[in-house]
């Protein structure tokens, strides 16, 4: 049994927690195709669900903390260090630094509650909802094409774009953050599953191919 007495304070379970893919990630680092399509899992990060009328005062508050709301499906406003993903009409995932946290010291949930104030919405501290599975090169989008209905083609999809969607019949923000690089989030239970299905994905990649 665990010494719960010795873990004082944030720090003292931050050196015992796990991220949901954790143990496959040295699944993801054998399975991965340097320099054809590689998959690891993204480290923690603080995440806020928030819901707000983007015309009203408090939108405007809540878009000089994040550095913008999204106006349209698939826009991703923000700063360097914080990303503001489009969900729906009035409804966004805030994304930033694990360290952006205020148990670890920063004040971005604090910053975005204080900012609703009793306006109409909700800010909801999402940051044990999802994880980050960092999915790369040439043969990327073939890997999500295999279970995305998407129109992954890059004269559609945009780098910089988010959207939610489906890959592999789990429901994921789907973030395109370069040419070749993409974001997923999905739901920490379905961490799992999702990884697994997208190792056996890539599977074909690490054979030759048959000219």
């Amino acid at each position: 049994m665990a010494n719960t007495a010795a873990f004082t304070g944030i720090n003292g379970l931050r050196e015992i927690r796990r991220s949901p893919a954790s143990h496959l990630a040295e699944a993801f680092e054998t399975g991965s195709v340097q320099g054809t399509v590689t998959l690891k899992e993204g480290p923690f990060q603080t995440m806020a669900g928030v819901r707000v009328d983007t015309s009203s005062e408090a939108g405007t508050r809540i878009a000089s903390v994040t550095g913008g709301l999204p106006e349209r499906c698939g826009e991703v406003r923000g700063t360097e260090r914080v990303s503001v993903l489009w969900l729906g009409p009035q409804e966004f995932l805030i994304v930033a630094p694990e360290d952006a946290h205020d148990s670890l010291g920063g004040d971005l949930i604090g910053s975005l509650k204080s900012a609703l104030g009793d306006a109409p919405g909700q800010v909801v501290d999402l940051s044990a909802n999802r994880t980050t599975f960092e999915l790369s090169g040439p043969r990327a989008r073939s890997v999500l094409e295999k279970g995305c209905a998407l129109d992954l083609h890059p004269r559609t999809l945009k780098a910089g774009t988010a959207l939610n969607t489906e890959v592999g019949n789990i429901p994921v923000v789907l973030f395109k953050t370069g040419e070749e690089s993409f974001r997923l989030f999905p739901r920490a239970s379905f961490a799992d599953y999702l990884g697994r299905w997208l190792l056996d994905a890539m599977r074909e990649f690490a054979s030759p191919e048959v000219p």
